[in-house]
């Protein structure tokens, strides 16, 4: 095993490129996404500690390169198990494969998630959650527009009308690369649309 320390921003996987092992993070967050040919850009999942990243899983188990981009969303600390050690506890080690395939479980069901959120929810509910979400309790968020494209799985310029339309409504105040929610019970009731 090799210890993994980086800082945000660290660019950890591109697609094409092999897996080195499998990563067991302890703290910190990596962002998994993916570009079309034409640059859109979608956020497929977060990674952190007691998770799996399901492109590293399926690079270990299925010998594939990757397919999407991982970056250090945060700073990181963590291990990263080489993949003949990864293949032996998998088949040797009852609870680390229990784990695994618990983390891969819970994984596949945000990716339902996501399946759902984009072919059959509104786009104003899927916006309202990504908001909800990412501000936190503090209601505040630093993000652009382009960014949440990213997480709603959408166009920029449709993201740009739809939040003018939510700051007309009272629901959020937009500044250059900030958000700040103003009705959170607004927004809440537009996510369970």
């Amino acid at each position: 095993m090799s210890r993994l320390s980086c800082p945000a921003g660290t660019v950890l996987f591109r697609p094409g490129q092999e897996c080195p092992g499998f990563v067991r993070l302890t703290s910190g967050s990596i962002k998994v996404t993916l570009t079309a040919a034409n640059g859109r850009e979608v956020v497929l999942y977060r990674v952190g500690p007691g998770d799996v990243c399901l492109q590293t899983f399926a690079c270990l188990t299925d010998g594939r390169s990757y397919a999407a981009e991982g970056v250090a969303e945060t700073a990181l600390e963590g291990e990263i198990i080489p993949h003949p050690a990864f293949r032996q506890s998998m088949s040797e080690d009852g609870a680390f494969r229990s784990e695994v395939l618990t983390a891969v479980a819970r994984r596949f069901a945000d990716y339902e998630q996501l399946v759902e959120d984009v072919a059959l929810t509104g786009f104003d509910a899927r916006l309202a959650r990504v908001l909800l979400r990412l501000a936190g309790e503090g209601g505040s968020l630093r993000i652009t527009h382009d960014a949440l494209a990213a997480e709603t799985a959408s166009g920029r310029a449709f993201v740009t009308r739809r939040l003018r339309e939510f700051a007309r409504m009272g629901l959020v105040e937009t500044g250059r690369g900030q958000l700040r929610i103003l009705d959170r019970r607004g927004l809440e009731q537009i996510a369970e649309d």
